[in-house]
C-alpha cells in the first residue's frame, strides 16, 4: 500500500540523507514540541527551543527559516508519524471496520501516553494564523484521506452503510476523536483517555456500520 505521508517542507526536508543532520533536526523537533506545548506559539522564542535542544540559537536557523517553519515542521512530523504507524498496524487487516477501530484506538492511546503531544496538536489544530494553517493542511489532509479510505473500503465490503457520505463519515470519526482529546486536555488529564475508546466506537458503530454492531458485537 502506498503511504499517504508527504515530505516535510522547508530547510529540514534536505537533512534525511545525512544521519547526523537528521538526528540534530529531530532533536530540535522534539525540543520544539516541548517548548510550544509549554509556552504556546506566541510566547515561545527560538531561544527557548534552542535551550531545550541544547544548541545555539543560530543552529535552529540552519534547519528552519523561522519559528513558524519550526512549528509547521513539528506538526508535519507528528501527524506523518501517526499515519505511518496506523498504516503499518492496518496493513495486514482485511476488515475495514477493524481498521477504523485500530485508528481510533491507536490515536487515543498515543496521545493519552504523550500529554505534551496531545496538548500541542489540539492547540495547533485551532491556529488562527493563515500561514500556519496552510502549512499544517497537507498532513492533515493525508490523515483525512486515510480515514476516508477506510470508510470507502468498508462500504465496498458491506460493513459500512453504503448510504453514508464518505466525507461526512470522516468528519464524524475525526470530530469524535478531536473533541474527546480536546476535552481531556482541557480537563488537565483527570481521567484515562484510553478508557474513552470503546464509547467512541460504540457510537460510531451504531451510526456507520451497516449492521449497527458495536465493539462488543451487540446491536
Amino acid at each position: 500500500m502506498k503511504s499517504r505521508v508527504s515530505a516535510v517542507s522547508g530547510k529540514g526536508s534536505g537533512v534525511s540523507d545525512d544521519p547526523r543532520k537528521r538526528a540534530k533536526y529531530l532533536a530540535i523537533i522534539e525540543a520544539a514540541l516541548e517548548a510550544f506545548s509549554e509556552y504556546g506559539y506566541h510566547d515561545c522564542q527560538v531561544a527557548k527551543i534552542a535551550k531545550k535542544a541544547g544548541v545555539a540559537d543560530g543552529t535552529i536557523y540552519l534547519y528552519f527559516a523561522n519559528k513558524e517553519e519550526v512549528l509547521v515542521s513539528v506538526f508535519q512530523e507528528k501527524i506523518n508519524r501517526l499515519i505511518v504507524d496506523i498504516e503499518a498496524l492496518t496493513n495486514d487487516c482485511d476488515n475495514a471496520w477493524q481498521k477504523i477501530e485500530i485508528l481510533v484506538r491507536y490515536h487515543l492511546t498515543t496521545l493519552g501516553e504523550n500529554p505534551v503531544l496531545a496538548n500541542f496538536l489540539q492547540i495547533q489544530l485551532r491556529q488562527s494564523n493563515p500561514s500556519i494553517r496552510h502549512g499544517i493542511a497537507g498532513p492533515l489532509r493525508n490523515f483525512y484521506r486515510l480515514i476516508e479510505g477506510f470508510v470507502g473500503e468498508g462500504q465496498a465490503q458491506g460493513v459500512i452503510d453504503a448510504k453514508v457520505n464518505v466525507k461526512i463519515a470522516r468528519k464524524v470519526i475525526f470530530g469524535s476523536i478531536d473533541e474527546v482529546v480536546s476535552c481531556w486536555v482541557l480537563s488537565r488529564r483527570r481521567y484515562d483517555l484510553k478508557a474513552m475508546v470503546d464509547g467512541i466506537l460504540y457510537v460510531l458503530g451504531r451510526g456507520l456500520r451497516s449492521d449497527g454492531r458495536t465493539p462488543g458485537g451487540s446491536q
